[in-house]
């Protein structure tokens, strides 16, 4: 029986996909708990609906200390580019609000 080389190809892949599923580790793997500071404000019930929803809290503080420009934009981002439009204007506004009060710069632009 003649294997053909498309055959050939989806066997050499299955064997490449099924060698990294069959591997054991001999040990506990310990995935580290890193807290993050979340700070509580005005807004943060709206955070915690629109954004949590997708992003762990860390994802968003480790921006670090930022502009009010710079956290709008962000929100803007995950409305545009992210399609995240169940975030209304308001809500994009206290958002905003929230990051720069609790984690901002102290800096508009």
């Amino acid at each position: 029986m003649k294997i053909t080389n498309r055959i050939k190809k989806l066997l050499l892949a299955a064997a490449v996909i099924a060698v990294p599923l069959s591997a054991k580790v001999n040990e506990d793997v310990v995935v580290p708990y890193v807290a993050f500071p979340i700070k509580m404000g005005k807004g943060f019930d709206v955070v915690q609906a629109q954004c949590l929803t997708c992003h762990s809290f860390g994802y968003m503080i480790n921006q670090g200390p930022q502009s009010k420009a710079f956290w709008k934009e962000k929100v803007e981002k995950m409305i545009v580019h992210f399609k995240a439009d169940m975030i209304t204007e308001k809500d994009a506004e206290i958002i905003t609000d929230y990051f720069f009060e609790q984690y901002g710069n102290g800096q508009l632009k």
